[in-house]
């Protein structure tokens, strides 16, 4: 498939699940749930006043994050209008909402004190743009905390994205690429950010955390 097909494919899914997406009929969706936890934790290690979540869905992950704290900047991008549409119909303080693809972060240089991004990476056709994209919105010192699928082995990962994905595809689902450690801390190294950590951890996640350097050149 293209780009355009992958991209079509999640939209088409996501505007489906958009209805469901934080209820108890969410099926699969249900185990995104488990990344909060850690997510937040990280954030607890630092102080940050702007943050960005990509493919933030309807917003659970803001909605969390604005319980604790309530008194900082939050936006949400997600590809998909109707989950961005359930999302603003939250309401929350602080807080904004915008339609547009995470392999063009429609924001400005220096923006954000972190950026996360849940469960939703490996649905980029063009996984590259999106980190390079992270590194120019992050302001000199901040972080990008990923969540993900992953496997613990090369060959259930090779299994995985050359069997696995292309039958979840023909279901109508626009999964592209799962990824291991040495592939995010390549797009990292790309893009010029610093892969502080990767763990993997509970079932088939990864946990990741990069930083954009203090000091870089022309900035």
């Amino acid at each position: 498939m293209n780009d355009s097909e992958y991209k079509a494919l999640s939209l088409k899914e996501f505007t489906k699940a958009a209805a469901v997406y934080e209820t108890d009929q969410a099926g699969v969706y249900k185990m995104c749930k488990k990344d909060y936890p850690d997510v937040l934790a990280e954030l607890e290690k630092e102080p940050f006043e702007t943050l960005l979540d990509c493919g933030c869905g309807t917003a659970p992950m803001i909605s969390l994050l604005y319980e604790k704290y309530p008194d900082k900047h939050y936006t949400g991008l997600d590809l998909t209008p109707k989950m961005i549409e359930v999302a603003r119909a939250k309401n929350i303080p602080g807080a904004e909402f915008v339609v547009g693809d995470c392999e063009n972060l429609p924001f400005e240089e220096n923006s954000f004190d972190a950026v996360i991004c849940c469960e939703s990476f490996h649905h980029y056709p063009n996984v590259q743009d999106f980190f390079n994209s992270v590194k120019r919105v992050l302001k000199p010192g901040g972080r990008l905390i990923l969540r993900d699928m992953t496997m613990n082995t090369k060959a259930a990962l090779w299994f995985c994205n050359h069997i696995e994905i292309p039958l979840i595809n023909l279901a109508g689902h626009g999964d592209v690429r799962i990824y291991g450690s040495e592939d995010v801390d390549e797009l990292c190294k790309n893009a010029g950010l610093e892969m502080e950590l990767f763990e993997k951890r509970g079932f088939c996640r990864l946990h990741a955390v990069a930083r954009k350097p203090e000091n870089v050149k022309g900035e």
